[in-house]
């Protein structure tokens, strides 16, 4: 019968009732908000969470095989920790350019061409730490990169500072010689800047510090060894290093394809000088061709647009070699 408590599945109602009960109790409670839907990417068991945390794993793996904790400059960017050089090639040829090494890293058992004698010759030339190591840990040192048997570390470069650099080309008893880059991002034209500045008796070379290239693995190579003897500093602010370059004498001179002359056409090339080369696609920035006294061009036939920052680094140095040996000449 209705109503009846002792019927089977009948639930006997208490006096007292359920204070929390109804809209106003738990029901009210259950029903308010619990704030903006996280992320995908912030819920612990979501895949795209588990995703992000496995890319931070691998990325923080990624920095330890490279050298870990190699100097923080600009944001731990490249150029500011160790690097690995690997195949039997590449590491000849690093080694036969004088390049600093950390360590030669040989996998067991490597079949010992004339190029790993070599690699092992040069090694105990120059007094290179020489480690044989498992295959297996030599993947796990390079990333897995084809590397043949064969790695080298190379440590992280030290730049140095644009007003020391000035300062000792000051002390060198020579008018000062120097080169800036300009949005240069190609680790090799900065090398082969180097080995220009080397070859013609520059004092050193500036980059900027952001969006710029740096002395990695590719630019020692391509400079064959100079970079050891041709300090490059690094300016917070390449404009701002170039005018305090002409408030202590320098000439600023920016290669463009626009100049209003010749290079040769330049005066007081033999005295204190700052060529300034910028990138082959954008050229000279805005403000540096506003601070440059001169905007001078090279010569080159109808047809070929532009010339790479190494190759016209190259040209205008040998122009200032030629006007200095002229001016030394003629005293």
């Amino acid at each position: 019968m209705a109503g009846n408590s002792k019927r089977r599945g009948a639930i006997r109602q208490r006096s007292g009732g359920n204070p929390t009960a109804g809209s106003g109790g738990r029901v009210r409670r259950g029903l308010e908000g619990k704030g903006p839907t996280p992320r995908a990417e912030d819920r612990p068991y979501h895949k795209a969470h588990k995703r992000v945390q496995a890319q931070k794993r691998a990325a923080a793996t990624s920095d330890g095989r490279r050298g870990g904790s190699g100097r923080a400059g600009a944001g731990g960017r490249a150029g500011d920790r160790p690097e690995w050089i690997v195949g039997r090639n590449p590491v000849v040829e690093t080694l036969r350019s004088g390049v600093p090494v950390k360590s030669v890293q040989v996998a067991e058992r490597i079949d010992r061409d004339d190029r790993v004698r070599e690699i092992l010759r040069l090694a105990a030339e120059t007094g290179a730490p020489l480690l044989e190591v498992t295959r297996l840990e030599l993947d796990r040192l390079t990333s897995g990169a084809v590397h043949q048997g064969v790695a080298v570390q190379v440590p992280p470069y030290e730049y140095a500072d644009p007003d020391e650099l000035l300062q000792d080309a000051i002390d060198s008893g020579e008018p000062p010689l120097l080169v800036a880059l300009d949005g240069v991002t190609d680790p090799r034209n900065l090398g082969a800047v180097v080995r220009s500045a080397a070859a013609f008796g520059a004092h050193g070379v500036v980059v900027p510090e952001r969006r710029s290239a740096a002395m990695t693995a590719a630019a020692w190579k391509t400079s064959a060894g100079a970079a050891v003897r041709v300090p490059v500093a690094r300016a917070v602010n390449l404009n701002r290093t170039l005018k305090a370059y002409q408030k202590a004498g320098l000439r600023v001179v920016g290669l463009a394809a626009e100049g209003e002359g010749d290079l040769a056409e330049v005066a007081d090339l033999d005295g204190p000088v700052v060529l300034v080369a910028g990138s082959e696609g954008k050229g000279l920035s805005r403000l540096v061709r506003e601070t440059a006294d001169d905007l001078a061009r090279i010569p080159m036939h109808s047809g070929t647009e532009s010339l790479n920052a190494g190759v016209a680094a190259g040209i205008a140095l040998y122009e200032v070699a030629q006007q200095r040996a002229r001016s030394a000449a003629a005293e």
